[in-house]
């Protein structure tokens, strides 16, 4: 719910370090509580479950690992995120396979302390999505089980990279160079899941409104901008848009993913950079109101034998793709707002997708 605040508990035996990272939280818009020990934690979760528990490893009753436990088993819905001191970060990282989501190293700034309850409770978020998705066959559910078991491990994997970064000579340029393929790496991952993840995801129904194509165009042009933000410099984005495109009834989030999966695949055949014109206009001779969109890059096209395949669950021609881009775009399109996705592409000659959606004729609301 919009304007709903998300509520964070805080366990720590340090009178003065619960008041400032509350005063921290409250600042920036979130509700807490505090609990000094930690039976106190459990019975505050229990009477009042908050979304989100910081947790410190030394409390005078329970120790950190048993509260984490009482939660993991009890609390599932609530995410952990453990403080320690200096020098007990092996610890936490353990904790994190405990099912910890992240740690935070005492003293800590007040960015690192927003920026772990973010992630946290993103990552919260994620896994409490995961469990709608009983009931689906195959892919569906295999997906969810997936992500389970490659984010636990790639949680303590980042945990760790942050002990090594913060102990390590950075001015070293193959230690510095072997972080950031860590880190690229891990990132990779968790975009994987991620995606495996959207594809199975089912339809929210009331999410759907009346969307503007012109501004969904141009968020996903800024987006991808900005993701390609070197090579987007070679690559010249012409829009073509009818002035008089009908809004379209959809889901905005996911149409949005639908697009920017399209356009960053434009961004990644160019790589030498080239050109991207996207034109969208009304089509009315299918006896109902659609919209045509197309999207056609400069790249070097797609082989004939290859063709086929671009909407199969991970079929890739990159080297670092997961093959789901376009799936989902299809699942997106097709099954969830009854449109069309088509390719077509000749090698040497670049690639054009098309896809078209049909306009609800229904009053609309403003």
């Amino acid at each position: 719910m919009k304007g709903k605040k998300r509520k964070v508990l805080i366990v720590d035996d340090n009178p003065e370090i619960t008041s400032l990272v509350s005063i921290i939280l409250e600042n920036d818009g979130y509700e807490t509580s505090v609990a000094f020990t930690g039976s106190a934690a459990l019975e505050k979760i229990s009477s009042y479950p908050p979304e989100l528990v910081l947790l410190d490893l030394n409390l005078p009753d329970l120790s950190g690992e048993k509260v984490l436990k009482r939660i993991r088993k009890d609390y599932e819905d609530t995410a952990v995120v453990i403080i320690t001191g200096f020098g007990s970060e092996k610890v936490a990282v353990d904790l994190m396979k405990g099912g910890a989501v992240d740690f935070i190293s005492k003293p800590f700034e007040r960015e690192t302390l927003l920026k772990a309850v973010k992630s946290a409770l993103k990552i919260r978020d994620n896994l409490i999505e995961e469990k709608r998705h009983e009931g689906y066959s195959s892919l569906e559910e295999f997906f969810p089980f997936l992500a389970h078991e490659v984010r636990n491990p790639l949680h303590a994997i980042g945990g760790a990279l942050a002990i090594i970064q913060r102990r390590s000579n950075l001015n070293d340029p193959l230690v510095a160079q072997s972080i950031q393929i860590i880190q690229e790496e891990v990132q990779h991952l968790n975009e994987f899941v991620q995606d495996c993840l959207d594809f199975v995801r089912p339809p929210a129904a009331n999410r759907y409104t009346f969307l503007e194509i012109k501004e969904l165009i141009a968020a996903v042009v800024n987006v991808v901008s900005y993701m390609f933000e070197h090579r987007s410099r070679k690559i010249q984005i012409t829009a073509d848009l009818d002035p008089g495109l009908r809004k379209v009834h959809a889901n905005y989030e996911e149409m949005k993913q639908a697009f920017l999966n399209i356009v960053k695949n434009a961004f990644e055949a160019m790589e030498d950079g080239g050109e991207l014109v996207i034109k969208a206009c009304p089509r009315s001779d299918t006896g109902s109101d659609w919209v045509r969109i197309v999207f056609s890059d400069s790249g070097p096209g797609i082989k004939k034998e290859d063709s086929k395949n671009l909407f199969n669950p991970f079929f890739t021609t990159k080297l670092r793709g997961t093959g789901l881009g376009l799936a989902l775009s299809k699942r997106i399109i097709e099954e969830r707002h009854g449109g069309r996705i088509e390719v077509e592409s000749e090698e040497g000659k670049g690639t054009s997708v098309i896809v078209e959606l049909p306009v609800e004729v229904r009053e609309e609301v403003a």
